[in-house]
């Protein structure tokens, strides 16, 4: 794995950090300072602002659950900034060296632990598969997809959070997470151009899963079987091909750029585990380990049971995946999209 030197960047990582502490800080400028892409780093613009309410307190752009899935993934290659990273690969054999995510609690490692809100998971029982038994804040039994994609693609095991009390200048410098459980989706957000213009060669777009085979979307569409509700899957597949086209639009405008945006299809990825669960090892699909209801997530199951064994479920609580239903669909994305990782 390609490693990165802090020389030229260790001075303005510092100021980001403290920026951190006051909350007051621009994304847009953020990734400037963790990429240091020369003299862009003293302009900033307000569009990647937008992109979470934990960092800029921009509560007025929340948005119902359906398009509040959406995941942006923005990963730095280790050929692409010669003047950060030393012994960079050759072109055909650029490495990934740092990712930064964006999103909601799917991929929310513990920005929320210390802010007043009810979406934050940093109790038991979750991470109670988590090395130790910790709960980080993480919404899930234990890792979420940003810590299996960063130690599928040798970045490192975990994408520690933005806001973490504990994080260093070594952090920064391969990626954290800005997501935050109940962000929302901004219009802003589809200016994709300007995280490429800030250094991110390749940015995947996760798409929305199959919203209406969450347990909590079960129960409120009143299935005596336990079905999973067809108007929210077909809203979750409507959103996903929409964004999809705007992908491809964007990638021909900006096809002489040398980046790439890809769209990731959660959708029948996770559908498939849903509709083929034994062939995965799951013995139950439709109910989450914590409840099924939209009251059975976050605050709302604060220090209460779980069932005994995580592995046999897909869905953790009302809307969150297990760890194991998550490593299995990274997995399949990866395979999928080796192309624009590798």
């Amino acid at each position: 794995m390609q490693r990165a030197t802090t020389r030229s960047c260790a001075p303005l990582a510092s100021q980001l950090l403290h920026a951190r502490a006051s909350l007051q800080v621009d994304l847009a400028r953020a990734i400037k300072l963790v990429w240091c892409p020369g003299s862009s780093c003293t302009r900033d613009s307000p569009i990647m602002a937008s992109l979470t309410t934990c960092l800029g307190g921009r509560s007025s752009w929340r948005r119902p659950v359906l398009v509040h899935r959406l995941v942006v993934v923005a990963m730095a290659a280790a050929a692409f900034r010669p003047q950060v990273v030393h012994g960079a690969a050759s072109a055909g054999q650029q490495k990934i060296s740092a990712i930064f995510m964006f999103g909601d609690s799917i991929v929310d490692p513990g920005n929320n632990n210390n802010r007043f809100t009810e979406a934050k998971a940093n109790f038991p029982p979750y991470g109670q598969d988590f090395p130790g038994g910790v709960a980080t804040g993480r919404f899930s039994n234990g890792l979420v997809p940003g810590d299996l994609l960063a130690s599928k693609l040798g970045v490192k095991q975990l994408l520690p959070p933005f806001l973490s009390d504990d994080l260093e200048l070594k952090d920064l410098l391969t990626g954290v997470a800005f997501a935050c459980g109940g962000s929302g989706y901004d219009p802003l957000t589809s200016k994709l151009a300007t995280l490429n213009d800030m250094g991110a060669k390749r940015i995947g777009i996760v798409g929305v899963p199959p919203l209406g085979c969450c347990p909590s979307q079960i129960t409120l569409g009143g299935s005596p079987s336990r079905q999973c509700e067809p108007l929210r899957n077909q809203a979750s597949r409507l959103f996903n091909s929409r964004i999809s086209q705007e992908i491809e639009i964007l990638n021909a405008e900006r096809s002489a750029s040398g980046s790439t945006i890809a769209y990731f299809d959660i959708y029948y990825n996770l559908l498939d585990l849903i509709q083929n669960p034994a062939l995965y090892g799951f013995k139950d699909v439709s109910e989450g380990c914590c409840g099924s209801t939209v009251l059975n997530a976050a605050i709302f199951i604060a220090y209460h049971s779980a069932c005994p064994n995580a592995n046999d479920y897909i869905f953790w609580d009302g809307f969150h995946p297990t760890e194991k239903a998550y490593n299995i669909v990274v997995d399949k994305l990866i395979q999928q999209n080796m192309k624009y990782l590798m």
